[in-house]
């Protein structure tokens, strides 16, 4: 690993923690990039040893100002604040800031199943991405998280009135992950990059299909949760639609076992396991 600290672009979002929190427990040093230093998840970050700078991701010289000596950065878009083409645009201002620092390596957190065509529009835009980035002359590894447990607490409501809602077939396993365990791995490819270099890796730590998540759910509250499947017909957004229609058909491919095999130094926490941790905080 090269001297300087680990940029992490987003660090107060859900990825952008998990991946703070992953480098911190490792000793290293990191920069945080932030839209307002003085909210107080920044200030919570400047209070752990982080060093918070201010910037945007659309913002190139903000960016490259962060980039300045670093060791590698971390980089995740979003197309769910000002569209998708946004966030190509965030993608290549990431890029060409990258680029102008010469950064020793950069992890793009992208999503599994954005190599195949998926239809699925944002899975589309990151792709995009991706394609400028494996075309340039930035060292990288490019991460494929799958669904992340995380997602359930949307319907979290529901879920304690003893329902959870999904648009698959009980039975149709649904490929997941937990934040701290992508935020392990792109920890240990930040900063031991030479083994990652070039590479696109899909990450998975669980397969539970609807029915069991109910039931692992159930558990965790100390009471019974069933399953209820939605209709695609019933998602108003066509993003989402596009989601769940990938994941009714082709879905995810990680190979869990063969990623659990290669990776024993991260955790692949299951889905009864988070669900145990998270759940019974929650009312």
């Amino acid at each position: 690993m090269s001297e300087g600290p680990v940029l992490v672009l987003a660090a107060t979002g859900g990825q952008g923690r998990a991946v703070t929190d992953a480098l911190l427990a490792r000793g290293a040093p990191v920069r945080a990039l932030v839209r307002d230093p003085g909210r107080d998840s920044a200030r919570a970050l400047t209070a752990r040893g982080v060093e918070v700078v201010a910037g945007s991701l659309s913002d190139r010289d903000s960016l490259a100002a962060a980039m300045g000596g670093v060791a590698g950065v971390f980089a995740y878009t979003t197309p769910f604040e000002a569209g998708l083409e946004a966030e190509v645009e965030q993608g290549r201002a990431v890029l060409a800031a990258a680029a102008r620092q010469r950064v020793p390596h950069l992890v793009f957190s992208s999503v599994a199943g954005a190599d195949r065509d998926s239809g699925v529009p944002h899975f589309e835009s990151k792709a995009r991405i991706e394609a400028e980035l494996t075309g340039g002359d930035v060292p990288y590894t490019v991460l494929g998280p799958t669904y992340f447990f995380d997602n359930t607490l949307g319907g979290a409501r529901r879920v304690l009135d003893g329902v959870l809602d999904l648009p698959l077939p009980p039975d149709r396993p649904l490929q997941q992950l937990a934040r701290p365990d992508l935020g392990a791995f792109a920890a240990e490819v930040l900063l031991a990059p030479a083994g990652y270099a070039g590479r696109r890796i899909e990450l998975a730590g669980d397969a539970p299909t609807p029915a069991r998540m109910a039931d692992e759910l159930g558990g965790a509250l100390g009471r019974k949760v069933r399953f209820e499947r939605t209709p695609l017909s019933a998602i108003d957004d066509p993003d989402m639609r596009a989601m769940w229609t990938f994941l009714n058909g082709p879905g995810y491919r990680v190979d869990i076992p063969a990623l659990r095999a290669a990776h024993p130094e991260i955790r692949w926490t299951g889905f009864a396991d988070w669900a145990r941790d998270t759940w019974p905080a929650i009312r």
